[in-house]
């Protein structure tokens, strides 16, 4: 969605499949979001507030794509790395699908080294724990 900006809850779980959707905090959340905390998170994401949505995934701050804009939100606001930085060439690119969607997107210039963040490497991190799952 353009661009990006605060969503409730019920808005994005109703953009979703079915009503379903996972909430997760950090495993040590008690303790480490603190209303500092919670201030430098806030501090950390306002500045990409109205940027475009990037749907070629570039690492840059011009434009943001969903894991991305977490990933950017809790590193810079808590040093905090959820999920695991990869670059394009480590995801499984070769479903014809995925191919086309490459093609139309980048053409001949596929950027196999840029850093990325994928929604499920950010789901799966260690730093998280599951608090409800509706």
């Amino acid at each position: 969605m353009q661009p990006v900006k605060l969503t409730f809850l019920t808005d994005w779980v109703a953009r979703g499949q079915d009503g379903h959707f996972v909430i997760k905090r950090l495993r040590d959340a008690e303790t480490a979001l603190t209303p500092a905390a919670l201030a430098r998170l806030k501090a950390a994401g306002r500045p990409m507030l109205g940027h475009g949505y990037d749907l070629y995934f570039g690492w840059s701050d011009e434009r943001i794509y969903c894991s991305e804009l977490i990933w950017k939100v809790y590193e810079r606001g808590l040093g905090r790395r959820i999920g695991e930085l990869q670059q394009l060439r480590d995801f499984d690119l070769s479903h014809p699908a995925v191919q086309a969607k490459l093609r139309e997107r980048y053409g001949n210039n596929l950027p196999l080294a840029e850093t990325v963040i994928s929604p499920v490497s950010i789901f799966n991190s260690p730093e998280l724990v599951t608090v409800l799952d509706r």
